[in-house]
C-alpha cells in the first residue's frame, strides 16, 4: 500500500481558511486548485437534503484528496486513522476540512438545510473507495487487536 496512505494521521487533516471576500450585497468566497488546496480539483459534487440522524461517508480513500466544505448549515466529520478519531464541525461556508488518502471520514449531525460541498482531487473510482472498517485497518496496516 502507498506509504501516504499507511503513514496519514488525523492530525494531519486541517481546517483550512479560504478567502472571503465581504461586500454590501453579499459574500464571495473563491477556491482555486493547487493554490487555496494542494491538489488538482478533479471533481465537486454536494449533499443535501440529508433526513435528520442520517449519515454519510463511512468509507476511506486510497489516492484522493477532499476538501469538504458546510456550503451552508452545518454538520460533523469523524475522522479516523485507525488510532485516533476526532470530531470537526463545520458550520461556515469559508471554512474548508482537507482530508487527505488513508483517513476514515463519517459525516453526521446535519442541520436542516445543510450542504456539504466537496472538492475531490479525482474522478470517480470506486476503486479507491474502501468501504469496510476492517478492510481499512488491513490496508492501514493496524492490527485489529490495537483497536
Amino acid at each position: 500500500m502507498d506509504n501516504i496512505f499507511v503513514m496519514s494521521r488525523v492530525g494531519d487533516c486541517q481546517v483550512i481558511e479560504l478567502d472571503k471576500h465581504s461586500r454590501p450585497n453579499g459574500n464571495i468566497t473563491v477556491v482555486e486548485d493547487c493554490i487555496t488546496v494542494p491538489f488538482d480539483i478533479r471533481r465537486i459534487y454536494y449533499l443535501y437534503d440529508v433526513p435528520g440522524g442520517e449519515e454519510r461517508g463511512g468509507h476511506a480513500h486510497r489516492v484522493l484528496y477532499q476538501l469538504i466544505v458546510a456550503a451552508s448549515g452545518s454538520f460533523d466529520v469523524i475522522l479516523d486513522d485507525g488510532r485516533e478519531r476526532r470530531i470537526v464541525s463545520l458550520n461556515r461556508p469559508y471554512y474548508g476540512l482537507l482530508i487527505r488518502p488513508g483517513i476514515w471520514r463519517e459525516l453526521n449531525n446535519f442541520s436542516s438545510g445543510a450542504v456539504s460541498l466537496v472538492l475531490a482531487s479525482e474522478l470517480y473510482d470506486e476503486n479507491d473507495y474502501i468501504r469496510e472498517y476492517s478492510d481499512f485497518l488491513k490496508e492501514k496496516e493496524i492490527p485489529l487487536s490495537n483497536v
